[in-house]
C-alpha cells in the first residue's frame, strides 16, 4: 500500500519539474511512510525517501517505516540543506499551505542555490481515494464510536448537563478502545441547538428539549464523525416536523450518491428540499466533508464543489436546520462511495430517539 502511495506522490516530481518534494504535514508523512511520531520532515526524491527527525523518534521511525532512510537531525533547516546538497537537489517542491512565510524565507537563506516551488493541495488529493486498509480502519473507528454512543444513551436524562454528556461519551469511547476523541464534542440542547458548533457547556438538560450531539473517535490515526439529534421526553409537533425534514433531506442526499455525480448536485438535493419546506435560510453550512487521517479533509460536499464522486471516497452527509431562539436539528452519517452508490460506515439509527 505504501509503495503505491509513494509512487503516486512521485508523479508530482515531473508535473512540478522538481528534483524532490518536501512534505511537512505530519498526516501526509504518516500516509506516505507509516511514521506516527509528531515531529519530522519528509524529503521525497525520485529514488530515495528521507525521513528527518530528532533523537526522540529515530528508533520509532526505523521500526515503523520501510523503504525510508531515517536521518537523525538536531536542526531541521541545516539538516535539510546538507541533505539537499549531498543529493544534488536543485529544485524542491513544498506544501505551501503548511509552510509559514518565515520558514520559507529561512529555507531560501539556508539554500540560496535551490529553487523552491510552491505546491497547493496536490499531496492532500492523494488521500482522497481510500484504499482497502483505510476503509477497514475507518469502518472500525466509526463502528466503535457509534456503539459507544448507543451504549451511553440511557445515561442521558433531565437535570444532567451538556458537559456530563460529553464526558460520559468520551469515557465510553476510550473504554471501547479509542485512542482519542476526534474533536471537542458538540452537545447543544434546547435553544443552543441553533448553534451548529455549540460546544458542551454547564447548561442543564430539560425535558421537552432536543439535543444535538456531534462526536467522533480516533483509532490507529483514522477518524470518525457522526451527529445524532435526540429528544429529552416526548417531542412536540414542531420538533417532529423539523426533525423529519432534516431526516428526509439526509436520506435523499444518500440516495443521490454514486460515482460521477457532482458534489454540488448532491448538496442541492438536500438544500432544495429544505428550502421547499420553508427553512432554506436556516441551513447555512455545506452538506459534508471528507474524513480520514484528518476529521475534515477532501472532498468537500458543498454547492461550490463541482468535482464528482469517485468510488473509494469517504465523506459525511450532514444537513441541518438551525432556528435562533428555538433550537436545531442536524443528522450526520459517514459514507463510503461504492461502484453503484454508497455504504454507511456509521451505525446510529437516525429515526428520532426519545430518552
Amino acid at each position: 500500500m505504501l509503495k503505491n502511495r509513494v509512487a503516486a506522490a512521485r508523479e508530482f516530481l515531473q508535473s512540478f519539474a522538481v528534483d524532490a518534494i518536501l512534505v511537512s504535514d505530519m498526516k501526509d508523512i504518516r500516509y506516505l511512510t507509516g511514521f506516527t511520531g509528531s515531529e519530522a520532515l519528509l524529503l521525497l526524491g525520485g529514488a530515495e525517501i528521507f525521513l528527518l527527525t530528532d533523537s526522540r523518534y529515530t528508533t520509532q521511525a526505523e521500526t515503523e517505516t520501510s523503504g525510508c532512510a531515517v536521518v537523525e537531525i538536531k536542526e531541521k533547516k541545516a539538516a535539510l540543506a546538507a541533505l539537499a546538497a549531498s543529493e544534488h537537489f536543485g529544485s524542491i517542491g513544498f506544501q505551501a499551505e503548511r509552510v509559514s512565510v518565515s520558514l520559507h524565507n529561512e529555507l531560501l537563506q539556508q539554500m540560496p542555490d535551490v529553487r523552491f516551488a510552491p505546491m497547493g493541495a496536490e499531496l492532500a488529493s492523494l488521500r482522497i481515494i481510500k484504499d482497502v486498509q483505510e476503509i477497514e480502519c475507518l469502518a472500525k473507528t466509526a463502528k466503535l464510536a457509534s456503539e459507544a454512543f448507543l451504549g451511553m444513551l440511557e445515561t442521558i436524562e433531565p437535570a444532567g448537563t451538556e458537559k456530563d454528556v460529553s464526558l460520559r461519551l468520551e469515557f465510553a469511547l476510550r473504554t471501547a478502545g479509542a485512542d482519542d476523541k476526534a474533536f471537542d464534542f458538540i452537545v447543544a440542547s434546547g435553544q443552543r441547538g441553533a448553534l451548529p458548533h455549540g460546544r458542551a457547556t454547564s447548561k442543564t438538560l430539560c425535558r421537552g428539549e432536543l439535543v444535538t450531539i456531534d462526536f467522533g473517535a480516533v483509532v490507529d490515526g483514522y477518524n470518525s464523525d457522526e451527529t445524532a439529534t435526540i429528544a429529552i421526553g416526548k417531542p412536540d409537533a414542531k420538533q417532529r416536523e423539523i426533525y423529519q425534514i432534516v431526516k428526509d433531506a439526509h436520506d435523499m442526499a444518500l440516495d443521490a450518491i454514486r460515482p460521477g455525480v457532482k458534489f454540488c448536485d448532491i448538496d442541492l438535493v438536500a438544500r432544495d428540499y429544505i428550502a421547499r419546506k420553508g427553512y432554506g435560510d436556516y441551513f447555512g453550512h455545506g452538506l459534508g466533508h471528507g474524513v480520514g487521517l484528518d476529521v475534515h479533509e477532501k472532498p468537500v460536499v458543498s454547492f461550490r464543489n463541482e468535482d464528482v464522486v469517485q468510488e473509494g471516497m469517504v465523506f459525511t452527509i450532514e444537513p441541518g436546520i438551525y432556528l435562533p431562539g428555538w433550537g436545531g436539528v442536524r443528522i450526520e452519517d459517514m459514507v463510503f462511495a461504492t461502484a453503484d452508490g454508497c455504504r454507511l460506515l456509521t451505525h446510529v439509527p437516525k429515526d428520532l430517539t426519545v430518552v
